[in-house]
């Protein structure tokens, strides 16, 4: 079926609004797997202009994810500092500044925690690509932040999205 006819049968019959030019018109298409594959073919990491077009840029993409979730591990490690040193200043307060400090903490901890959660979901949906190579390279960039950054945190408390 060509690109036509199968735009036909989607029910797209009129051309208005819409861009039925041939599918090198705009480039490449990014290849959107639902099905675990460690093919690289066409393969966009969560953004159209992330995209694999080589082994070297397959490599230093999964250098940057291995960075990207690292700096995960790190963050929460930082959020963990944070609240070591809001508990350290409520025991140092004055009574009648402690209220003051714990709703200040309590604003910074929300960002802190919309920040840390945003992360979460960005590295969930590239290793939602199910690409093998970018999975992999998502769990050791986990693994090497908690060994780098959580060594505090027992690994039974950690979650993959929290």
């Amino acid at each position: 079926m060509d690109h036509h006819d199968h735009m036909h049968h989607m029910g797209h019959s009129s051309h208005s609004g819409m861009d039925h030019g041939s599918p090198d018109s705009a480039g490449p298409m990014c290849n959107m797997n639902m099905l675990f594959t460690w093919s690289t073919d066409n393969l966009c990491i969560v953004f159209r202009q992330w995209r694999i077009t080589s082994t070297p840029s397959l490599l230093v993409s999964l250098a940057l994810i291995v960075t990207i979730c690292a700096g995960y591990e790190a963050l929460r490690e930082g959020i963990r500092r944070y609240d070591a040193v809001v508990a350290r200043r409520l025991d140092t307060a004055p009574r009648q500044n402690r209220d003051a400090v714990t709703r200040r903490a309590h604003y910074i901890k929300a960002i802190l925690y919309g920040i840390q959660n945003f992360y979460a979901f960005m590295i969930m949906l590239i290793f939602m690509t199910y690409n093998g190579w970018v999975m992999l390279a998502v769990s050791f960039g986990a693994g090497l932040g908690y060994l780098l950054f959580g060594g505090k945190t027992p690994v039974a408390k950690e979650t993959a999205c929290h």
